[in-house]
């Protein structure tokens, strides 16, 4: 019923492979003190709020006991961080009591289940393993990052306990059927209800069975031979095999939804070879509109098509600055008017021409006495001449880019040519594939380039025709064949223009890159224009597209106007970053 097993005949062996949240219940606390909680709700894993964790109080008595309550896996959202009430001696490296320890991955060494863990002191990381069997109270640290529920679901809820947050932000959307009290800004408990994930002797599906589901079970895994079950693996458990083990031969289990190939190919039954695991390029890409309701794709570097450079849009003279390069002048036109309070700097009217020139520092007269300023100097086009003039980094306006470049790029012509982010719009579609979702896209932002985990993968009949998969986008479930593999000289490899979900986006950017930096801070609007309406950081953050590895340029300085279009976009942000802003401050 509903995608899920209601009955189960006496004597039925299960397997079980793993649990699954189905649902949340959330109780609202009315008094923190006396631990009393109101009647319970139903939120939905979508429902589009952010929230705070708060620290639970509970110990956890062992390393091995984290280990099975905890989650702990490859990302950031993957390493909890906890500290014990006790100085823990280690061969070389004792840590201290109440020290922050954050836990990185759980693997096997010489046959022994070891934590990888790491401490930080003074700006230097250190790395050591503690094993299972490391007894102690050890307490879950604070945390100041921000979630979205379906993260908390996935990442932050320890097995057999609850879990309290507090709601940062509710997202307008759900006004109209929110099940929370009308600006509610306490704490929940969440009390998530599973579904058991498992597998059958005689069934070559998975099998998903409600918690509530009124049987009896015993267990009886000491008496059965559990190789004989089904082996079920995500792409992440391939992913994380040994180099050593491939190429290996898989059969299909649970295939990926799409008409597109190759995931319309990787149907139940299927049998693969999996020839390799790697890093590969992508370059991070969305619809420019003005509305909210983007579309974001990931393009490889072998796409065909071709592109024609769009315009960019500027919303001060400071971005004219970082969008300055030196093999083109850059040329604007502006779309909103500028009064100067000073005579020394130019005031702009609409439709002013400009061509920029570069960053210098420029004198004016406050109270009688010489100021020092940065400001910009450009050219202005008039209808015979151009005009020497110096405008305000400070300054609040808006500049459309004016294109005089007509040539046709490709996309590593792009990339290698002019910084991102950039846009464009394609002027000739791939013709290699079948349907070129960019093609019908009106204009392209290409933001950065990203690094992503990926599979080659090919039909075991025809192991040469093979296609690169994402690992931590792509839900399959795949069981490996004792069959051996064979070496081919295969063809050049197929990729496809990946359409992502906005929620993937913002993983993509949020732990793709991990080197988070700030960007440069930009220049103080100076105290003789008290009159006029500073322009503030905390009044210009928007989210814009880094170069790789530089999270940091996520911050766009523009009006505070500009910026509340651009708010579920903020809203979306890591809290780390609005830490490094609260650094400027």
């Amino acid at each position: 019923m509903f995608g899920n097993e209601c009955c189960l005949p006496t004597g039925e062996l299960i397997k079980v492979t793993g649990f699954k949240i189905n649902k949340i219940i959330a109780s609202i606390f009315e008094n923190n003190e006396d631990s009393q909680c109101s009647a319970r709700i139903e939120l939905p894993l979508n429902f589009p709020g952010l929230c705070k964790i708060m620290a639970d109080k509970t110990p956890y008595l062992s390393i091995e006991e984290i280990t099975r309550k905890v989650s702990i896996g490859p990302t950031r959202l993957g390493h909890p961080c906890f500290y014990c009430n006790e100085d823990i001696k280690l061969a070389n490296l004792t840590i201290r009591q109440g020290e922050q320890i954050m836990f990185n991955s759980v693997e096997e060494v010489n046959g022994t289940l070891t934590v990888n863990c790491g401490v930080v002191r003074d700006n230097q990381s250190h790395s050591f393993t503690l094993p299972l069997s490391q007894e102690g109270e050890f307490y879950e640290c604070e945390d100041d990052h921000i979630y979205t529920l379906k993260e908390i679901v996935e990442w932050k809820i320890p097995k057999s306990r609850t879990r309290v947050v507090k709601f940062t932000n509710m997202l307008h959307t759900w006004e109209s059927s929110n099940p929370l009290p009308e600006n509610f800004d306490g704490c929940l408990i969440l009390a998530p209800i599973y579904e058991v994930q498992g597998v059958m002797k005689f069934r070559r599906d998975i099998v998903h069975i409600l918690s509530d589901l009124d049987i009896e079970v015993k267990d009886v895994t000491d008496c059965y031979d559990i190789n004989c079950f089904l082996q079920p693996l995500s792409m992440v458990d391939v992913f994380e095999r040994t180099s050593k083990e491939f190429p290996m031969v898989a059969e299909v289990i649970e295939g990926p939804t799409g008409r597109q190939q190759p995931y319309n190919l990787l149907y139940p039954g299927k049998e693969i070879v999996i020839h390799k695991k790697y890093q590969a390029t992508r370059i991070l890409a969305s619809e420019i509109r003005s509305d909210s309701c983007k579309r974001h794709f990931l393009i490889p570097a072998s796409y065909k098509g071709k592109f024609k450079r769009r315009p960019r849009e500027f919303p001060t003279a400071y971005d004219l600055e970082l969008a300055r390069s030196d093999k083109e002048q850059l040329h604007v036109v502006a779309t909103k008017a500028f009064d100067s309070p000073h005579a020394e700097l130019f005031s702009v009217s609409v439709g002013d021409q400009f061509l920029v020139q570069q960053c210098q520092m420029g004198e004016v007269i406050y109270q009688g006495r010489k100021k020092v300023i940065d400001v910009l100097a450009c050219e202005q086009i008039l209808s015979e001449a151009y005009k020497e003039v110096l405008l305000p980094m400070y300054m609040e306006g808006s500049f459309v880019e004016v294109i005089h470049d007509k040539k046709q790029y490709q996309l590593s012509e792009l990339c290698k040519e002019f910084h991102l982010p950039f846009n464009v719009k394609v002027s000739v579609r791939d013709l290699s594939i079948e349907e070129d979702v960019l093609a019908a896209v009106p204009g392209l932002r290409l933001e950065e380039e990203i690094t992503d985990s990926y599979l080659l993968i090919s039909s075991a009949g025809d192991p040469a025709d093979s296609w690169e998969i994402p690992v931590y986008r792509l839900n399959m479930s795949v069981q490996l064949l004792s069959k051996p593999a064979e070496e081919t000289v295969s063809a050049p490899t197929r990729t496809i223009v990946e359409e992502i979900s906005e929620e993937q986006y913002y993983m993509v950017r949020r732990f793709e890159n991990q080197a988070l930096h700030p960007p440069p801070r930009p220049p103080k609007k100076p105290t003789t224009l008290g009159s006029k309406p500073l322009l503030t950081v905390s009044q210009q953050i928007v989210p814009d597209a880094p170069e790789a590895s530089k999270v940091g340029r996520f911050f766009y300085y523009i009006s505070f106007g500009t910026c509340l279009r651009y708010l579920p976009m903020c809203f979306m942000l890591n809290s780390f970053i609005f830490m490094q802003h609260l650094r400027w401050q």
